[in-house]
């Protein structure tokens, strides 16, 4: 049976390649966008059964991000993972259709602990 694959859209190269190591060890696969356009397309094309996405993203922010997927139909579980952790962000991160929002700096351990709680 595969992994089930977790897509990232965030910017952030180096956050991607550490993330990826640290999923597979624990039973997943991530496929990585730096930016929402192609995000949209690897989520059309590769139907990840996750999605984790950032805030603070070149082109448009994540909230609209999120409103986008939300907004075609789509009922891909989205975990916010960003540096904006303020009270008002998380919730606006919520209300826009996430399913949780975890700021960073986050513990690892703690992201699959929610990826596996939402799955």
């Amino acid at each position: 049976m595969a992994a089930p694959t977790l897509l990232l859209i965030d910017d952030d190269a180096e956050l991607a390649e550490l993330l990826g190591d640290f999923v597979a060890r624990h039973g997943y696969q991530l496929t990585w966008a730096d930016r929402p356009s192609a995000g949209f397309a690897r989520l059309a094309a590769e139907r990840p059964a996750l999605v984790l996405l950032d805030v603070m993203l070149p082109e448009q922010d994540g909230f609209a991000v999120c409103r986008g997927i939300r907004a075609g139909g789509d009922a891909t579980p989205v975990i916010m993972l960003t540096a904006r952790g303020d009270d008002l962000d998380r919730i606006l991160g919520l209300r826009t259709g996430a399913d949780d929002y975890l700021p960073k700096p986050f513990n690892p351990l703690e992201l699959v602990a929610r990826v596996d709680a939402v799955l």
